[in-house]
């Protein structure tokens, strides 16, 4: 129940570590483990969202409707998007049917693009 109170209340899309670095002080006999087959449980039975927008991190997300993410490449973060709805209406209309959505962009967010250029990475 911590673990899915934390993914609803903190939007930031937590990696397993943060969410257990967040947690365990609060439950002492949480180990990551613990975190990752709940993790794991949530995303297969569609209670959350795993990213991959991140090559070196995974991420999770307890919104599952239907968008995309962003991820600035120059502070980490990751941004919730609307979604491209005309393309899955069209596979419906082929006979696909959906399962799931990983719709995923990089770039620089409009934080970053307004920071001085001598902060960018």
């Amino acid at each position: 129940m911590a673990i899915m109170d934390y993914l609803m209340t903190h939007r930031t899309h937590p990696s397993i570590d943060e969410i257990y670095l967040a947690l365990c002080d609060e439950i002492p006999t949480l180990s990551k483990t613990t975190v990752y087959n709940t993790l794991k449980l949530f995303v297969e039975n569609g209670a959350a969202q795993m990213l991959t927008i991140d090559e070196k991190n995974v991420c999770y997300d307890g919104d599952i409707s239907i968008h995309a993410h962003f991820l600035c490449k120059n502070c980490g973060k990751i941004h919730d998007l609307p979604a491209r709805l005309t393309e899955l209406t069209s596979l419906g209309d082929k006979g696909f049917q959906v399962n799931e959505i990983h719709e995923y962009y990089k770039g620089i967010c409009p934080a970053c693009a307004q920071a001085p250029e001598e902060k960018m990475n």
